[in-house]
């Protein structure tokens, strides 16, 4: 089953990776993405071994952005991918069945290429313009996700689809207003000390 509230990781300015992340889950969040860049694989092993560790902790899930044998080797529940990451059926070959690929979508041509490789879910975005990511993709807004989940539906894609991108907490209620499975934040979840576990529960429903 895939989660409807996911926290992509992000260190803060005081912290790291690992110390937002064990916030979140401390804080009730059950789906994590180590998304780490610019660093060597080693490094990122690491992080994903000690996050790994901790999301078991918590009964919680983890998800290694980009890195399929990383993915692989810490134990986690499995990789999301790019549109210019590792293909999904090479990642396949290396996670096998049983683990989760998600794959990243900004356009409605996306979806259906998602589809067709087989991803478990779609992260589409972005939403709103984020410093998170570097090359990014046109924004969205809602009227995007509107008409992308409308073509979605018509096409009989039963794939579930988490919004991305800049996402605050005022946008959340709209965005699953267009019949969207859930959605991924980031910057909300790291910045915030006042997030207790009835805002998961209430999104993660």
């Amino acid at each position: 089953m895939i989660d409807k509230l996911h926290y992509i990781s992000q260190a803060p300015e005081e912290g790291s990776h690992l110390t937002a992340i064990e916030k979140v889950l401390r804080s009730g969040g059950k789906w994590i993405q180590l998304r780490v860049k610019e660093q060597h694989e080693d490094n990122v092993l690491a992080l994903a071994e000690q996050a790994n560790l901790l999301c078991l902790k918590y009964q919680a899930r983890l998800i290694v952005n980009d890195y399929p044998r990383i993915a692989l080797q810490s134990g986690a529940y499995g990789v999301h991918l790019g549109l210019d990451d590792m293909p999904v059926p090479e990642a396949r070959m290396i996670l096998g069945a049983e683990r989760c690929i998600g794959g990243t979508a900004n356009t409605f041509e996306d979806v259906l290429r998602r589809a067709d490789e087989g991803v478990d879910y779609i992260g589409l975005g972005p939403y709103h313009f984020t410093t998170t990511k570097k090359n990014l993709s046109p924004t969205l807004g809602l009227e995007g996700y509107i008409r992308i989940m409308g073509q979605i539906r018509e096409a009989g894609i039963k794939i579930p689809v988490i919004a991305i991108g800049g996402i605050e907490r005022a946008d959340i209620d709209p965005i699953l207003s267009t019949g969207i499975h859930g959605i991924a934040v980031s910057g909300l979840l790291t910045r915030s000390n006042d997030l207790n576990e009835e805002f998961y529960v209430h999104y993660s429903r």
